[in-house]
C-alpha cells in the first residue's frame, strides 16, 4: 500500500471516529512541537558536537569498540 493509499484510510477512519478521547489524543499528537524546542541547550549542543564530530570523520566503529572493550563486558 503506498502513502497516499494509507493517508486517505487514515481520512476515512478518522472521519468515522466516535470517540472523543481518541480524537483529542489525536489532535495533541498532530499539535505536538518540535522535539528539538523541548530539549535543553545543554543538550541540543551535545547533539550539535556529536554531529560536527561525524562530519568531521572523528567516530569510532562500533564493531571496534566491541573488540577493544569486550574482555570487560
Amino acid at each position: 500500500m503506498d502513502i497516499y493509499s494509507k493517508k486517505y484510510q487514515l481520512m476515512e477512519w478518522i472521519m468515522n471516529l466516535r470517540d472523543t478521547q481518541m480524537i483529542d489524543k489525536l489532535l495533541s499528537i498532530a499539535e505536538k512541537s518540535d522535539w528539538w524546542t523541548e530539549i535543553s541547550q545543554a543538550e541540543r549542543d551535545s547533539i550539535e558536537r556529536g554531529m560536527k564530530d561525524i562530519s568531521e570523520n572523528k567516530v569510532i566503529n562500533h564493531s571496534d569498540v566491541m573488540k577493544k572493550y569486550e574482555k570487560y563486558i
